[in-house]
């Protein structure tokens, strides 16, 4: 199975106060994509990052010390994740995939039992346009709201001012898309994705929803609360930092 992740990493860890690009930015004394590679490097045969310019020559410098397939692209301006993910779209016609699986560069506390299960689950439903693990979690950033089939038709965030439940059900940052979903049906989507109304940015998210009824959407159940949270703030990196520290990483 050909396998390959984009990590859009164009961030530049403002939140984090950092001085150096975020996936570099130290947890536990390692940088965030260290963690990504240890976790997804069994699994997928390729890495493309997605980067700002000006995090460029630092990243390939520390990436160069690992004996991967890493290739890297760059995003100029912050116009969002769908943006993002779409940079190699022409690079893929020569790459080939089977699967391209995404992840955002600050999601590190996914367990490798969830990366199996995406990989078997992917491997076994061939025809999905989309998979993805999901938890249902207190205080959501992002939920994903379901019609009486099951089928995900709404997709609210925080960041753009939506009023989420106290309950929902959130990503974990981490989707597998099929072949055609990638170089097909995000493509069309994206031709018709406006910019959102709060940060005006193009989001990946909402092509899930936008899929009910043009093609399959499966996803699995993950009961740990914090794989699905990213590093973004203080607050968070001290969780994130006691949970790996409790798991021996």
């Amino acid at each position: 199975m050909n396998r390959l992740m984009i990590i859009p990493a164009a961030g530049l860890g403002s939140r984090l106060q950092s001085a150096t690009p975020k996936l570099l930015f130290p947890v536990n004394g390692r940088p965030m994509i260290d963690y990504l590679f240890d976790l997804y490097s069994p699994v997928v045969e390729r890495f493309i990052l997605v980067l700002h310019p000006s995090s460029e020559d630092a990243v390939r410098r520390h990436c160069a010390g690992f004996d991967l397939r890493i290739e890297y692209e760059l995003q100029p301006s912050p116009t969002g994740m769908l943006d993002a993910i779409l940079i190699p779209h022409e690079r893929m016609r020569c790459l080939e995939p089977s699967q391209v699986w995404i992840t955002w560069c600050d999601q590190i506390a996914v367990s490798p039992e969830t990366v199996a299960k995406l990989r078997e689950t992917a491997d076994r439903e061939g025809e999905a346009a989309v998979i993805a693990p999901t938890v249902v979690r207190n205080d959501p950033y992002i939920h994903f709201a379901r019609n009486d089939r099951g089928e995900i038709v709404e997709i609210l965030h925080r960041r753009e001012g939506d009023h989420l439940p106290e309950l929902g059900e959130s990503d974990m940052g981490l989707f597998c898309l099929s072949w055609r979903a990638y170089m097909e049906l995000l493509p069309d989507f994206a031709r018709e994705a406006p910019r959102s109304n709060v940060t005006r940015e193009r989001n990946f998210l909402p092509f899930i929803s936008w899929l009910a009824g043009r093609a399959a959407v499966r996803s699995f159940p993950v009961h740990n609360e914090i794989e699905s949270v990213g590093v973004n703030t203080a607050d968070d990196l001290s969780r994130i930092e006691r949970y790996l520290r409790n798991e021996g990483k």
